[in-house]
């Protein structure tokens, strides 16, 4: 499986953006996908998870504001980004795991395919 982001970008505060993870390879045995992000001097963090059956998982400090979704045809994910403020200023990955014994939650999966990132930058 290969991903490749993009849509990254520059934006004010209580601005959006769309991100696009384009996927190809095994598309078949993904289990599930995940958005994480890494801002400098910090950890890599999940922000938004979606199983291939459709369950979501956000992170609390993203809820209501992002929204993952996916668009088989395409086979791409994307993430949808509104009300951005400052502190979600990062690096922005698409990720999925290899393990193909399936979870619960989208969110239990060990991510371990990246894509090479896509940065985010909000100015207040």
């Amino acid at each position: 499986v290969q991903l490749v982001e993009s849509g990254g970008g520059l934006v004010q505060a209580g601005g959006s953006l769309k991100l696009s993870c384009a996927v190809s390879g095994s598309t078949s045995r993904i289990l599930a996908m995940g958005w994480f992000r890494q801002a400098p001097g910090k950890e890599r963090d999940l922000v938004a998870a979606m199983s291939s059956g459709g369950t979501t998982y956000y992170a609390e400090s993203v809820k209501g504001r992002f929204t993952i979704s996916r668009d088989d045809s395409k086979n791409t994910l994307y993430l949808h980004m509104s009300s951005l403020k400052p502190e979600d200023t990062a690096m922005y990955y698409c990720a999925a795991p290899q393990n193909r014994l399936p979870r619960i939650r989208p969110q239990e999966y060990k991510y371990d395919v990246w894509g090479q990132g896509t940065q985010v930058t909000v100015s207040s």
